[in-house]
């Protein structure tokens, strides 16, 4: 998910940046210290929206730059468990399938792709044996994350399913859509319908 989180962060601007417009020289130091930061707490930082507040520069003995006590806003994508996320396939193996989501790339074990007994083609594409479905590069898929690892803090590791209701292969979930909305259609009318038994008429004595 896309979050905006608001930073305040001690700023330095080198000596080099000092002919510079100041606020120009301090977003131009928080993009070249944030983008493409990663951290479990954070996610990752995609840009740096803009500044809140910067207040009056310090110098540190010895240092030479200035430091601006600055607030800014940062755009970062933070995946969470249990997420619902759209992408599409990047790459396929004999061992699964990888989908883009936003600026990561999230693993779907060959057993989480679909509900069925799945094979693996050397055209790279996965199929299932009762189903009929197919899997290839460029498909548009819905998802949910189900793992996280941070063990590499500059790889974050996501794993994938594909295999409960209303996830897979857009096209997928299309026909189970309108599968239900039939069958629905067909339950709401209630089944067979039930007349009133017709009243005879009295034959009336003379």
């Amino acid at each position: 998910m896309y979050y905006k989180l608001k930073i305040e962060d001690h700023i330095r601007v080198p000596p080099a940046s000092f002919a510079d417009n100041k606020e120009k020289a301090v977003q131009k130091q928080i993009r070249e210290k944030y983008d493409g930061y990663i951290s479990k707490e954070v996610g990752i930082v995609i840009d740096v929206s803009d500044i809140d507040n910067m207040e009056q520069g310090i110098i540190i003995p010895g240092d030479g730059a200035i430091y601006y006590k600055t607030t800014f806003n940062l755009l970062t994508f933070k995946p969470d468990l249990q997420e619902v996320v759209l992408g599409r396939i990047k790459d396929i193996a004999d061992f699964g399938a990888f989908m883009s989501i936003g600026p990561l790339d999230g693993m779907i074990h060959i057993s989480q792709t679909m509900d069925d007994f799945v094979s693996f083609s050397k055209d790279k594409v996965l199929a299932g044996k009762d189903s009929k479905r197919s899997l290839k590069i460029g498909d548009l898929c819905r998802a949910r994350i189900i793992a996280i690892s941070y063990k590499e803090p500059t790889n974050p590791k996501l794993g994938l399913t594909m295999r409960q209701f209303g996830l897979g292969k857009l096209d997928w979930v299309d026909m189970e859509d309108k599968k239900h909305s039939e069958k629905d259609g067909k339950d709401g009318k209630g089944g067979k319908e039930t007349k009133e038994p017709s009243k005879k008429k009295e034959a009336k004595e003379k």
